[in-house]
């Protein structure tokens, strides 16, 4: 029901997968893609925020590339040019900005696994555009993201069986954040990593996700970015 559509990133295009709810105006949302790639699953969480009343884009981080082998999905995370990374995202939220039916003229981004560390750094890096991050059990080795830049507040959602974000790192960054004065609302579930992804059965839980997915809306109408819930319009 969503399209694909390609945007302007610091003097080259890039691609990404769009959902937009009936009516076609709403608050803009940045869907950060696990390191799997752009797959239908995050397709899908695109699809499932426009019917909330998001418009919403998944900036297409690996262009093209994709895998369901885990092996292969490390190596493609850390191929991962951050700095050009940095280009799709901030080219995302100024495409998302610049559609007349996006308001407020400020984005949220909302990532998951890699992109969730990624969501939060694109906060950083470019807090006039983003106004409003979201972290999914975010991991990512090489990006330190500079959170004394941060212009808006965090939601994080954190897994107590996670090995690969566990709840010490977690809390290490709640209080990174905390220290710098910025805004952080945290919630730990009695899950795995990627607990919200409903494509693998060995590691979603349906409870927990439920929850985190009505904290994010929660979160997102308090830090003015408030949908209205809506039909997809193709």
């Amino acid at each position: 029901m969503g399209r694909m559509v390609s945007f302007k990133a610091n003097g080259r295009a890039g691609d990404g997968y769009l959902a937009t709810p009936k009516g076609g105006r709403g608050p803009g949302l940045i869907i950060v893609q696990e390191w799997w790639g752009l797959v239908d699953h995050i397709k899908d969480l695109c699809e499932r925020f426009s019917y909330e009343g998001y418009i919403a884009l998944a900036p297409d981080l690996f262009h093209g590339e994709k895998t369901t082998s885990p092996d292969a999905a490390g190596k493609l995370m850390m191929a991962l040019n951050i700095g050009e990374a940095a280009k799709d995202l901030r080219g995302a939220a100024n495409y998302l900005i610049g559609l007349d039916g996006v308001a407020p003229k400020r984005v949220a981004t909302v990532g998951f696994c890699m992109g969730g560390q990624l969501a939060l750094y694109a906060g950083c890096e470019f807090p006039e555009l983003i106004g409003a991050v979201v972290d999914f059990y975010g991991i990512h080795p090489a990006v330190k993201p500079n959170l004394s830049r941060l212009s808006g507040p965090v939601l994080g959602h954190f897994a107590n069986k996670d090995k690969g974000t566990p709840p010490e790192t977690a809390n290490a960054l709640v209080k990174q954040l905390r220290d710098a004065g910025k805004e952080v609302e945290v919630h730990f579930y009695d899950a795995d990593h990627a607990f919200f992804n409903d494509t693998r059965p060995t590691v979603h839980d349906a409870e927990a996700s439920k929850l985190a997915w009505e904290r994010t809306l929660a979160f997102l109408k308090k830090a003015g970015f408030e949908g209205r819930g809506s039909t997809v319009d193709g």
